[in-house]
């Protein structure tokens, strides 16, 4: 398996932590949205960020939403991940080029804008959590460790990120996630802050060659990590034409009726994966009789 998620304990249980190499899964995502380079930088943290909090749900079929929408010209960023590291996602505009920002880099912030990140966990329950943060930088990673201090009150240190080919394919990507239990000792705190502060970026250590398991041994310098577990991470899509004929099915007959009577075949597109579904008329009369 190319991509993969590491699970990890450290400080004899007092910090939990997970990484990630994503670089197929953002590539393939990159190839059928067919992002510039800022929107696959988006999209691309944000897989891999929702893949780390994928499993870290417990249910079987949980599921994650999280949705970054801004003022920016990339018009939101939503993604979706389930327990077992597959993960899906979409830009709201997959074509916004900008300039770099004062460091050279992709202007993700910029993409994204001011707004909110919206993040919906479905744990088979009556109602689905659901939490809302003001976007901090819209760089993702600070997003999500603001969202986990103030949603999930778990103290938390993200680290993403998705380096491009001068072709624009994606040459790196990855992350990671470490956070504090509730009874760590201060001092375990206070350590930990010094060796995150030292930390290069993501995709300079991946760049190195490291693997996410090496990835944790460094942010996590002089603690004992224990690598738990290794799953796989893939970006994966469950549409099918079955499950868009349940959903034109609930639009109701008079809306088939007006398609029907329209006389054309319809084509249905699945934002996640930019898989289109062609139903023809007779298709159509017989999802109708179905209502």
């Amino acid at each position: 398996m190319s991509d993969y998620i590491v699970r990890a304990t450290a400080a004899n249980n007092q910090i939990r932590a997970f990484a990630i190499t994503s670089k197929e899964m953002v590539e393939y995502s990159r190839s059928i949205h067919n992002t510039s380079p800022v929107a696959t930088a988006a999209l691309g943290r944000l897989l891999s960020g929702a893949a780390m909090m994928g499993v870290m749900m417990k249910g079987e079929d949980d599921l994650l939403t999280i949705q970054m929408k801004g003022d920016g010209p990339i018009n939101g960023v939503t993604v979706t991940a389930d327990s077992h590291g597959n993960v899906k996602g979409y830009p709201g505009n997959p074509n916004v080029i900008i300039p770099p920002n004062y460091l050279g880099k992709l202007d993700v912030g910029a993409a994204i804008g001011y707004g909110t990140m919206t993040v919906v966990k479905d744990l088979g329950l009556k109602e689905p959590y659901c939490s809302q943060t003001a976007l901090t930088t819209s760089e993702v990673a600070e997003d999500l460790t603001y969202y986990f201090a103030t949603s999930e009150q778990v103290p938390s240190a993200v680290g993403l990120g998705v380096l491009m080919e001068k072709d624009n394919t994606v040459k790196q990507s990855g992350g990671f996630i470490v956070q504090l239990m509730p009874f760590a000792d201060e001092k375990i705190v206070d350590v930990l802050e010094e060796r995150i502060n030292k930390i290069t970026s993501v995709t300079n250590m991946l760049e190195e060659g490291m693997t996410p398991e090496d990835i944790l041994k460094e942010v996590l310098e002089g603690f004992d990590v224990e690598f738990t577990d290794k799953i796989p991470t893939q970006f994966a899509c469950n549409c099918s034409k079955k499950r868009v004929s349940k959903a034109l099915i609930s639009v109701g007959k008079k809306e088939l009726q007006e398609m029907i009577d329209e006389g054309n075949d319809i084509e249905v597109n699945c934002h996640f994966c930019n898989t289109d579904f062609r139903f023809t008329v007779e298709e159509l009369k017989e999802l109708k009789s179905k209502c």
